[in-house]
C-alpha cells in the first residue's frame, strides 16, 4: 500500500513539473516579438528585416519613422535589460528588485538623475526631441504588441512601466555611471596623499607616466623619478600599517577587469517569490551596469588612412571592452531612410544601437565609420563648500551666499516600505563627501552640468568626413570619449566626444573652493579648442584608455587625468599597426586578437631570476611549471598565471610602504585605481634604493623572494596545486542572463556555454570571466562587404527566439562573419 501511494505521489509531481514546464515555456513563447506580417500603427510606416542572427534593417520614410521603428524592435527584444539601465541611472532598482538594491539606489538617487531628465527635455532641439518621442512611442507600442509582457516580469512578480522620453536620457545617464567613478574615489585618495607626503613623493605617485605611454603626439617619457632620502624612508614606517599586517596578502586580481567582489549583497532580490538564491546576486548586479563605476572599463579603437588601404578608404576598428552578459548591451542594426542632404540618395547607418536611444552608437554611415573607446579624461572635481559664516544652511559662492537645497527622495521599495533620502545639493552639484580638514565637498561632473548631456550624436548619420565627425563629436553630449573616425576618401582623425569643461585656476586633481572668483568651471570649450589629431604622417590611430596626447601640451592640461590605464595595450595596437605596410581587414581583426604576452614578459625572466637564485624547497614547482610558458595568455599555461600573480604580489608589496606612510594619518587609506604604478615600482626596481624598501624584507631580493613564495603557497594550497593553476581557471567565461541563478538549472538552458578563452588586460584581446570585447568590428566606410564584425550574448533576451546567443561561438572563437547584415530571413511591416 504504502509503495502505491508513493509510486502515485512521484506520479502526481512528475505531471505537476511537466505542467510546470509547459506553463513556463508557454509564458515565455507568448513574450516573443512578431518577425513577419503586416502591424498597424497610429502615425508611422517602415518595414523591419531581419537576417537569421537577428541583424534588424529598417526602412523609413524619414529619420522619426526610423526612430519609431527602432524603439519598436527594441521594446519587444530588449525591454527589461532597457528597464535595468534607466533604474540603475534613476536609483529606482528597489522598486522592482526590493531591498537589496537600496544601497545602490541611494548613491545613485543621491544625482536626482531623473528629475534633471525631465529638465533637459525641454531644451532638446526639436528636431531630436521629435526622434525621442516617436522612439518612445516605438517602445511602448512594440511592448503592447507582445502577447504577454516579457517573461522576466513573471519572474519578479512584477510588471513593466511604460517608456518615458526621461528615461531615453536616463539610458545616457547610465553610461556616464558606467564610464566614470561617480564617486570621484581617486581624487579623494590623493587628498589625503597630498596632505600626508613630501611633495616629492606625492609628485612621484601621482604623476604615472612612463615607458608605456604610446601617446598619439609626443615620445613616451622615462621612468618617473624617485624622491630623496631625505623626504621619506620607507624602513621607519610603522609595519603595523602594512597590508600583511591587516589582511591576507598574495591576491589574484583579474585587473583591471571588473569583478562583482564589491558589488551590493543581492540575495534577497526574489525573495518576494521565494526562488531567490544568494547565486543570483552577482548575475542581477552585472546586467544593472556594463561595468562599474570603480574598475576599469577599457576598449581599443584604431584606424588607418587610405594610403595603407587597398580601396585608398580609411579603414576603423572598435572593441568597447565592458562587463558581458546575455543579451549583449549593444543591438546590432542597419537603419535607412531619404538622405536630407543628397535628394535621390538614402542614408544607411551600420552597426550597434543601445537600446533606450534612437541613434546609431558606433559603425559607419557609408561616409564615415567612427568608434569609441573612454578617455579616462578628468570629467569630474570636488568643490569645497564653504560655509556662510552668518548661515550655516547657506554657502559662498563667488556670486555671493546661496541657500544650500535639500531635496526628500522617496525610493519606492518592492515588499517593503518606502525609504527616504535627504540630498543637499550646491550649484555645482549635491555634497557627498568630506575633505581631509572635514569641509563639504560638493561633486562637480560633466553629467550634471547643463549642455553636459544631449543627443548630438544623431547627427552622425548624415556625417561625410572626417572634419564634420569632428563638429559632431565636440559638441556631442555623452561621457567623453575618444573618437577615431575614418572617411571613404581616405582621411583619419581623432579627437575628444563628450563636452569639456572650461576650467579655472584650480589643481583639477584635488578639491578647491570655487568660491574664489576665477576658480571654477565656466561652460564649456568651444569645438575650435578641443585637441585633434587629423591624417597624422604614419597614417596610423590608435587609442586602448591610456594617454594620448603629449605631457607638455596645452591639449593634455585641457582633457586631464582622471586614472588613465596603463600604455601597453595601447602600445602594443600602436606596434601592431606598424610593423605592416599594408593593412586588410584580416589584419585588423589579428589585433583585435593579438593575446601575445609582451607586457608580462618581463616579469616572467623576473620571476624566473628570482627563483633561480632560491634555495627554499617549496618553490620548487613553482620553478617547473614557470617554464610552462609560451609568450601568450594561453588558457592552458600554469607559467602565464604565475608571472602575472608575482607581478602583482610584488607591485602591491612594493607600493604598500607608502601606503602605509598615509595610514600614519589616514587610518584604512588605499591607493585608488592606480593602474600606472608600474612605472613606480619599475623606477624603484631598477635602482634597489634601501630607503625605500618596505618594513620586513632584508633587501631587494628577499622582497622578490618572499613575494614568490607567497604566490606560490596560495596556489598549492587549491586544490590540484601549482599544476591545476591554469590561466584559463581565472578566465573561463561566465556571460549569463541576469536571472539565470534564480531558478535551479535554468542557466544551463539560458547562459552562454563557459569557454576557456586567451586574452588579458595589457594586451588588444581583452578577456576575463565576464568582461570582455562587448563586439569587434572592422569596416572601411563605402566598402562595408569587406568588413567584420562579432557581438557575444546575442541580440534577443528571450531564450525561445532563434537569436538568442546566436553569433556568439563565432565571438568567442574569433571567426570573421559579415559586417553588413546577412540575407532577409524575416520581414515585418509597419503601417498607418
Amino acid at each position: 500500500m504504502l509503495l502505491r501511494i508513493l509510486r502515485r505521489l512521484l506520479l502526481t509531481l512528475i505531471v505537476l513539473l511537466v505542467f510546470i514546464v509547459i506553463g513556463v515555456w508557454l509564458m515565455v513563447r507568448a513574450s516573443l516579438p512578431q518577425l513577419d506580417g503586416h502591424v498597424a500603427t497610429a502615425r508611422f510606416s517602415a518595414s523591419i528585416e531581419r537576417d537569421a542572427v537577428g541583424t534588424t534593417t529598417i526602412h523609413g520614410p524619414d529619420r522619426v519613422s526610423v526612430s519609431y521603428a527602432l524603439g519598436y524592435v527594441h521594446g519587444q527584444e530588449r525591454f527589461f535589460a532597457m528597464d535595468l539601465m534607466r533604474r540603475a541611472a534613476a536609483g529606482e532598482l528597489s522598486e522592482i528588485v526590493g531591498k537589496a538594491t537600496l544601497k545602490m539606489d541611494k548613491q545613485r538617487r543621491a544625482f536626482r538623475m531623473r528629475a534633471r531628465a525631465e529638465q533637459l527635455l525641454a531644451t532638446l532641439p526639436a528636431e531630436q526631441h521629435a526622434d525621442v518621442l516617436a522612439y518612445r512611442d516605438g517602445v511602448n507600442d512594440g511592448l503592447a504588441a507582445l502577447t504577454s509582457r516579457p517573461w522576466e516580469y513573471w519572474l519578479l512578480g512584477t510588471t513593466p512601466k511604460p517608456w518615458s522620453e526621461a528615461d531615453c536620457i536616463l539610458v545616457l545617464d547610465a553610461m556616464f555611471f558606467d564610464l566614470n567613478d561617480s564617486t570621484n574615489a581617486r581624487e579623494l585618495a590623493l587628498a589625503k596623499m597630498k596632505a600626508a607626503l613630501p611633495d616629492s613623493v606625492f609628485h612621484f605617485l601621482h604623476d604615472g607616466a612612463g615607458p608605456w605611454d604610446a601617446p598619439l603626439t609626443g615620445a613616451s617619457p622615462p621612468l618617473p623619478a624617485l624622491p630623496p632620502q631625505s623626504d621619506i624612508d620607507l624602513r621607519k614606517v610603522d609595519a603595523k600599517l602594512l597590508r600583511s599586517a591587516m589582511r591576507d596578502t598574495a591576491r589574484e586580481s583579474i585587473e583591471p577587469l571588473p569583478t562583482t567582489a564589491s558589488a551590493p549583497d543581492f540575495s534577497s532580490a526574489l525573495a518576494a517569490l521565494s526562488i531567490g538564491t544568494d547565486a543570483a546576486a552577482p548575475r542581477i548586479l552585472s546586467a544593472l551596469r556594463s561595468g562599474t563605476d570603480t574598475d576599469v572599463v577599457g576598449s581599443n579603437n584604431f584606424a588607418v588612412g587610405g594610403s595603407l588601404t587597398a580601396t585608398g578608404a580609411a579603414m576603423v576598428a572598435n572593441d568597447m571592452h565592458l562587463g558581458l552578459r546575455v543579451p549583449n548591451i549593444w543591438f546590432r542594426a542597419r537603419l535607412q531612410y531619404p538622405n536630407p542632404r543628397h535628394a535621390g540618395e538614402n542614408v544607411d547607418l551600420i552597426g550597434v544601437t543601445l537600446p533606450g536611444i534612437p541613434a546609431l552608437v558606433a559603425g559607419s554611415n557609408r561616409h564615415i565609420a567612427w568608434a569609441f573607446t573612454n578617455s579616462y579624461g578628468d570629467w569630474l572635481d570636488w568643490v569645497r563648500v564653504v560655509a556662510d559664516p552668518g548661515d550655516k544652511n547657506r554657502y559662498l559662492t563667488a556670486d555671493g551666499a546661496q541657500p544650500i537645497a535639500t531635496h526628500d527622495e522617496v525610493i519606492a521599495v518592492h515588499g517593503a516600505a518606502d525609504e527616504h533620502l535627504s540630498v543637499r545639493d550646491t550649484q555645482w552639484g549635491p555634497i557627498l563627501a568630506d575633505d581631509v580638514d572635514g569641509t563639504p565637498l560638493a561633486l562637480a561632473w560633466t553629467a550634471l552640468q547643463a549642455g553636459g548631456i544631449n543627443i548630438d550624436l544623431l547627427k552622425l548619420d548624415t556625417a561625410e568626413t572626417v572634419d564634420e565627425g569632428f563638429v559632431i563629436a565636440n559638441s556631442a553630449g555623452m561621457p567623453a570619449q575618444n573618437f577615431v573616425v575614418g572617411d571613404r576618401h581616405g582621411d583619419i582623425g581623432w579627437t575628444i566626444a563628450g563636452r569639456i569643461p572650461r576650467r579655472g585656476n584650480c589643481d583639477a586633481q584635488l578639491p578647491c573652493d570655487w568660491s574664489v572668483a576665477g576658480n571654477g568651471w565656466n561652460g564649456w570649450l568651444d569645438p575650435a579648442e578641443y585637441p585633434h589629431v587629423k591624417n597624422p604622417s604614419n597614417a596610423r590611430l590608435w587609442t586602448a584608455n591610456s594617454r594620448t596626447l603629449d605631457l607638455a601640451s596645452p591639449d593634455y592640461a585641457r582633457v586631464g587625468d582622471g586614472g588613465f590605464d596603463l600604455g601597453a595595450r595601447q602600445q602594443q595596437i600602436r606596434d601592431d599597426l606598424l610593423a605592416k605596410s599594408q593593412l586588410a581587414p584580416a589584419d585588423f581583426l589579428a589585433i583585435q586578437l593579438d593575446d601575445r604576452a609582451l607586457f608580462l614578459k618581463p616579469w616572467h625572466e623576473r620571476l624566473r631570476d628570482t627563483l633561480a637564485h632560491a634555495d627554499a624547497p617549496e618553490l620548487a614547482d613553482m620553478k617547473k611549471y614557470t617554464e610552462d610558458w609560451n609568450e601568450r595568455a594561453d588558457p592552458d599555461s600554469v607559467g602565464y598565471r604565475l608571472a602575472r600573480a608575482f607581478r602583482i604580489e610584488v607591485v602591491d608589496t612594493v607600493l604598500d610602504g607608502f601606503a602605509a606612510a598615509v595610514r600614519a594619518k589616514f587610518s584604512g587609506f588605499a591607493f585608488p585605481a592606480h593602474l600606472q604604478g608600474e612605472h613606480q615600482v619599475e623606477a624603484i626596481l631598477a635602482a634597489r634604493p634601501p630607503y625605500l624598501l618596505p618594513p620586513g624584507y632584508a633587501d631587494w631580493d628577499d622582497l622578490l623572494r618572499q613575494c614568490a613564495q607567497r604566490v606560490a603557497a596560495k596556489f598549492a594550497a587549491r586544490p590540484g596545486g601549482l599544476a591545476a593553476r591554469t590561466w584559463g581557471e581565472v578566465t573561463a567565461t561566465h556571460i549569463d542572463h541576469p536571472l539565470s541563478a534564480a531558478v535551479p538549472l535554468l542557466g544551463k538552458f539560458i547562459d552562454m556555454p563557459s569557454e576557456r578563452l586567451p586574452g588579458d588586460a595589457n594586451m588588444p584581446r581583452v578577456q576575463g570571466a565576464a568582461f570582455g570585447a562587448s563586439e569587434r568590428f572592422g569596416v572601411q566606410p563605402g566598402h562595408e562587404e569587406n568588413g567584420y564584425f562579432h557581438m557575444p550574448g546575442g541580440q534577443s533576451g528571450n531564450p525561445l527566439s532563434p537569436f538568442y546567443g546566436a553569433g556568439h561561438e563565432d565571438w568567442a572563437q574569433g571567426k570573421p562573419t559579415p559586417f553588413l547584415p546577412g540575407e532577409t530571413k524575416y520581414r515585418l511591416t509597419l503601417r498607418q
